[in-house]
């Protein structure tokens, strides 16, 4: 490849052409926005705080379209800090006032008292569903500020949800841009987009801004995804390794990314790295959750195995009418069949990453949201919500990895799977690059 050509490939900017195409995307993506949070908001149940952010969050969406059309810059800023006002900022600060949040934010605090106060996160005798907690002991870090410094607005497990969140997707882009941080941007964008206005737009996506707004769990598991993705990007088995480890020893969910990345690793950096990244991962996740199960076998298999399996005494009420539930709901022993096609779907993700494992993040975080897509949709007990993570994996690491296209002393090479330059993949020789840590 001549070196006119891989600048031109490389080239942080699009054209005039891409520019005027992006330009007539943003205002209708925000239109359909506005119409999906109103829907959330009307048929929502009164009260709730779903109905609160669907009517807030549709009016900023709007307001954003309208500033949006008469922009002259496509994707521009100013649009996208209303939608992030709209969407999440404003409906925030009033469910915090009004002390309205999902259950998840009770779980995860009386996980943390039971936490200091027994050893064990979880409830030994649950019997009604807000007395079960599915996730794993790490997320109890979060409702700790909740039990050193009591009830208040600052306290609140929701709050350190999105600034976990935050941390971790500005780590991110910290990572790609060479330790500038979502300022980076002024120098580097993509379409005429900045990191810092980036950060904004997934803020503002629907599926990002819902659960952050109401406190939602996966919020700051999919930024420790998206933090391993730019680590592996950047062939830092160590970073990845400790992400991967902090995502994994949170929620079940996290774990897909594991053997995906650890592939990655294998095949562009070697056996070493991925070996590094995977007893990385794993000591984490295994140090975290082992010492707690062990203080109460039973009440750990209970709450983090039967119940996300629906075999606990009480239902979860995670249930959306997508494939899996509409299976256990109408074709004999659906159950069954639910977990054999899960087990088929995760099989081929297998396979797959044996055949044609990915080389750059983008085609590793399209991997796992193929994966987390079918098991979101053939899983008997999910929400819509779970969205975030196939969502987020196929939008946002093709704008972090353009964003850090053409760093200083970055060498790239092409991926086989998606076209993609990988940056530092190769030397010039041919040869794998070496792991950076």
């Amino acid at each position: 490849m001549s070196t006119t050509t891989r600048n031109a490939r490389t080239s942080p900017d699009l054209t005039h052409g891409s520019v005027s195409r992006l330009r007539r995307w943003d205002w209708p993506v925000l239109l359909v926005s506005a119409a999906s949070a109103l829907a959330v908001g009307l048929t929502s149940p009164s009260g709730t705080g779903h109905e609160a952010w669907g009517i807030t969050a549709a009016t900023g969406y709007a307001i954003a379209a309208v500033v949006a059309v008469v922009s002259a810059t496509p994707w521009s800023r100013v649009p996208a800090l209303i939608a992030t006002a709209g969407s999440v900022l404003v409906p925030l600060l009033y469910l915090i006032a009004i002390d309205k949040a999902q259950m998840e934010v009770g779980v995860v605090e009386r996980s943390a008292d039971l936490l200091v106060s027994s050893g064990t996160a979880y409830n030994a005798a649950p019997h009604v569903v807000p007395d079960f907690d599915p996730y794993l002991p790490g997320m109890s870090v979060f409702g700790l500020p909740h039990v050193m410094f009591g009830d208040t607005p600052f306290t609140s497990a929701r709050l350190w949800f999105v600034l976990g969140f935050l941390a971790a997707v500005i780590g991110a882009v910290r990572v790609l841009t060479g330790g500038r941080g979502a300022a980076a941007g002024a120098g580097r964008t993509v379409g005429g987009v900045d990191a810092a206005t980036g950060v904004f737009w997934l803020i503002a996506c629907p599926v990002v801004a819902l659960p952050l707004t109401t406190g939602g769990v996966d919020p700051p598991i999919i930024g420790l995804i998206v933090l391993a993705l730019a680590f592996a990007e950047r062939r830092h088995a160590l970073g990845a390794g400790l992400a991967l480890g902090a995502a994994a020893a949170l929620k079940w969910t996290a774990w897909p990314a594991l053997p995906v990345i650890v592939a990655m690793f294998a095949v562009c950096c070697g056996r070493r790295a991925a070996v590094k990244c995977a007893g990385v991962a794993l000591g984490i996740a295994v140090l975290c959750t082992v010492p707690v199960a062990l203080v109460d076998m039973d009440a750990f298999y209970q709450n983090v195995i039967l119940y996300p399996l629906g075999l606990g005494e009480a239902a979860s009420t995670a249930q959306s009418p997508l494939l899996g539930h509409l299976i256990v709901m109408f074709v004999p022993h659906g159950r069954a069949v639910t977990v054999a096609l899960i087990a088929l779907s995760a099989l081929g993700v297998g396979v797959s990453l044996l055949v044609r494992p990915p080389r750059t993040a983008v085609a590793a975080a399209d991997r796992l949201a193929y994966g987390l897509f079918f098991a979101i949709a053939l899983s008997p007990a999910t929400r819509i919500g779970y969205a975030i993570f196939p969502v987020v994996l196929f939008v946002w690491p093709r704008f972090a990895t353009r964003l850090a296209a053409g760093r200083p002393g970055a060498d790239t090479d092409t991926d086989a799977d998606t076209g993609a330059e990988v940056p530092g993949a190769r030397q010039p020789d041919g040869a794998p690059a070496p792991t950076v840590a």
